[in-house]
């Protein structure tokens, strides 16, 4: 809607994880570098932690994306499934061919000859799980045993969990505490500085394609990490927010008050803003108001 007003190729602020947009803060790097070193290592248990929106799924993409062509990944984005619902899932990631009424045993056979095969082609194989925090404790337990496969050299599956704090608390439960004692290589992804919020504001905006000087004004920068703590995903919603009544009002630089507007529409800022909610000021402005519907749509659908 508002991308050719401000000099934009596309909205530089959406919530799916582009990995174009990855912006390499000094947490972020952090988390991407200790994941390549452990997966060139061949660690067999990698964990990666953070809260609700600090990036865990952009970093994954960006990390598959990195690792090049001596690696082979299976992704699996809703791992909250039994263990032989998760075998089949592997099975189907790289690619294993089997009989729809496959037993148990039979399917672990045909993972471990494809696992040798391309271990004998040079290849690494890595399993990322999304939502970690979600697994069954019965299916951490199961992916335990994958790791158990092994050359004599190497571990043939690698296995990156990355998961919301609650893992770490499941992690502590006794009856999987040989897999919490493999986890060898671990980073926990915060939020980003006050620093590091103005510099990924500048980032998304370059990537989007805007050529300007200044788009979010210093002060707009401020209320932006004080409203979002600097977690990224509610950083994305505000600015988006702040762009379109920056632009129903035929404006071309983001202000303190175009974000404070965003801030007291969005439910998933602090209780206290929230209730503070108003009618956005160029809420009557005919077409404008028709597009900012659709925009606010897909802020909240994506």
């Amino acid at each position: 809607m508002y991308a050719a007003h401000f000099g934009l190729r596309e909205a530089p602020f959406g919530i799916t994880p582009d990995t174009s947009y990855f912006f390499g803060s000094p947490r972020s790097q952090e988390a991407l570098n200790t994941l390549l070193v452990a997966a060139r290592n061949g660690e067999g248990f990698i964990k990666i932690t953070g809260e609700v929106g600090t990036g865990k799924t952009l970093l994954c993409r960006k990390f598959m994306a990195t690792l090049g062509e001596g690696f082979v990944t299976a992704y699996i984005p809703n791992p909250y499934l039994e263990p032989r619902t998760l075998m089949l899932a592997l099975a189907d990631e790289l690619e294993i061919a089997y009989e729809k009424d496959i037993d148990q045993h039979h399917l672990l056979k045909a993972i471990t000859h494809r696992l040798l095969q391309l271990a004998a082609a040079g290849k690494r194989v890595l399993l990322c799980l999304d939502e970690a925090q979600a697994m069954p404790v019965e299916t951490l337990e199961a992916l335990r045993l994958l790791t158990n496969l092994e050359t004599q050299k190497r571990k043939l599956l690698q296995i990156v969990l990355f998961g919301q704090p609650e893992l770490n608390r499941k992690l502590e439960l006794e009856s999987i505490r040989q897999l919490a004692q493999r986890i060898t290589f671990h980073y926990h992804l915060g939020p980003l500085s006050r620093d590091d919020l103005d510099f990924y504001v500048a980032h998304r905006l370059r990537v989007a394609g805007f050529a300007g000087a200044r788009l979010f004004s210093n002060a707009a920068v401020a209320r932006l990490y004080k409203a979002s703590g600097g977690v990224p995903r509610l950083v994305n919603v505000l600015a988006h927010k702040a762009l379109m009544l920056c632009y129903g009002e035929g404006g071309h630089a983001v202000s303190r008050a175009h974000v404070n507007a965003a801030a007291r529409d969005t439910l998933a800022t602090s209780g206290k803003e929230a209730g503070r909610r108003r009618v956005w000021p160029w809420a009557a402005a005919g077409v404008a108001l028709a597009g900012a519907a659709a925009s606010l749509a897909w802020a909240f659908t994506r």
